[in-house]
């Protein structure tokens, strides 16, 4: 989770031929055993995402594996990934092995690493000694600057290599001074082709995102300042989402890394649904990161001009379905391509992002408490009733509340008081969190 205080971390890629080392290196830069080391080249399959820190800079490595299996040759995968992987991340650390030498597949990576125009950081891996160190220094030839001799199984080098990857990233921007009082931060976030860029497209007035009709044309999150309303909003348009992360390839599983991204830098989350298709498994899950993180919610049903009488009547009944765990978000229906109630838009966030930061009294609070335990108290359990003692708002944004109790509430009655809460203040567009602490036994 990115750090309110330092924004959005940094990603490196780390980029390679099967078997030169990627993950043994990712494990030392981790200080930690985590990516999968076995000696069969390829044994990386899935891309897996690590957070690392260095000289107390915190950034995400990607460890790249095999990906594409369908892909003709050997080459051609390694190209194709570290196409997807520059085109992502902020830096890339290429790694070569210093033993080999120079191969066809690690020039095919060249050629891409230096048409992104992205920072590379050269590695020459399996350097144990000195007499390797010399052929490290052939690597010069590949025309990406430096080679930095390490040894990923004995640490040699490891240091100033991290010196030289925390050089070329990005410096996390600093949310807390420049962001307070700027403009509110939204992230537009969806499955492919529910029509996110349309929307950005039309709220900007003008043609910005790439719209195609093939899934998940949006591959960078691309943040815009929008005039709406008489104010500017700060849009983080996101890489739809489309598979599992676990069965992703390689390009959905970087834009799932960026959607998570957009959400923890967002305040309010605008979820978009196509409403002419069912709400699909992954619309539940991206509504569960926004939920987790604790972000603002409005739900925006596109397409709305393809949506008949019979379409309606089912939709009613997913939503009560699959949209139970955030009937609190406000909901609007909208045509992105003809700008049809996109008005509605700004009214909906205002409301979210209020409800978000709506802050109650311990006095009014604690009231509110003792008439509700008054008119509704806890069930007796196993010849105890458990009481709630005090209450107080520990927090807005979102709203956290502290419980002292004198024992565990059920989960059904935590639920009860939430949904009373959201009656008694509003709360709209917000998640609500309850931490109860249940009182200790004095020991006798």
């Amino acid at each position: 989770m990115s750090d309110p205080v330092t924004g959005p971390v940094p990603v490196l890629a780390v980029v390679g031929r099967p078997n030169v080392g990627k993950s043994t290196l990712v494990n030392r830069i981790l200080g930690r055993r985590e990516a999968v080391v076995e000696d069969i080249p390829g044994v990386t399959r899935d891309r897996v995402s690590y957070d690392a820190e260095w000289n107390g800079r915190a950034f995400t490595v990607v460890d790249t594996g095999g990906w594409d299996p369908d892909a003709r040759g050997l080459a051609e995968r390694i190209a194709a990934q570290a196409e997807i992987a520059v085109s992502l991340a902020d830096a890339t650390l290429f790694v070569v092995d210093a033993t080999v030498g120079i191969t066809d597949a690690d020039e095919e990576v060249v050629k891409i690493l230096r048409k992104s125009g992205k920072p590379v950081v050269l590695a020459a891996n399996k350097v144990d000694d000195e007499r390797t160190e010399a052929e490290a220094y052939g690597l010069w030839n590949l025309g990406l600057g430096e080679p930095y001799p390490v040894s990923a199984l004995h640490g040699r080098g490891s240091g100033d290599l991290l010196d030289a990857v925390l050089a070329v990233l990005p410096e996390p921007p600093p949310v807390t001074e420049k962001e307070l009082g700027g403009p509110r931060r939204v992230a537009i976030v969806g499955r492919p082709n529910v029509g996110k860029s349309s929307l950005l497209n039309k709220l900007a007035g003008e043609e910005r995102v790439v719209v195609d009709n093939v899934a998940g044309t949006t591959v960078d999150p691309v943040d815009e300042l929008v005039e709406l309303g008489g104010r500017t909003w700060r849009f983080v348009d996101t890489a739809g989402i489309r598979k599992r992360v676990k069965e992703a390839s390689g390009h959905e599983y970087y834009a799932w890394l960026r959607t998570s991204t957009a959400i923890e830098r967002s305040e309010v989350c605008v979820l978009v649904l196509d409403g002419q298709e069912s709400i699909a498994e992954q619309d539940v899950r991206i509504l569960q990161a926004v939920r987790e993180s604790g972000r603002a919610l409005v739900i925006a049903f596109n397409k709305w001009d393809l949506v008949d009488e019979e379409r309606r009547y089912y939709l009613d009944r997913e939503i009560e379905r699959d949209l139970v765990q955030v009937q609190w978000a406000p909901r609007i229906n909208i045509t992105a391509r003809t700008g049809w109630h996109i008005d509605r838009l700004v009214p909906a966030i205002d409301k979210a992002l209020e409800g978000w930061e709506t802050r109650i009294s311990t006095g009014a609070l604690n009231s509110f408490l003792g008439r509700l335990v008054a008119e509704h108290p806890h069930p007796v359990r196993s010849g105890k009733q458990p009481k709630v003692l005090f209450g107080t708002q520990v927090s807005t944004a979102p709203p956290t509340f502290v419980l002292f109790t004198s024992g565990k509430l059920d989960a059904g009655y935590e639920r009860y008081i939430e949904r009373r809460l959201r009656e008694e203040f509003g709360f709209v567009g917000t998640p609500i969190v309850i931490n109860v602490k249940p009182r200790e036994k004095r020991k006798r």
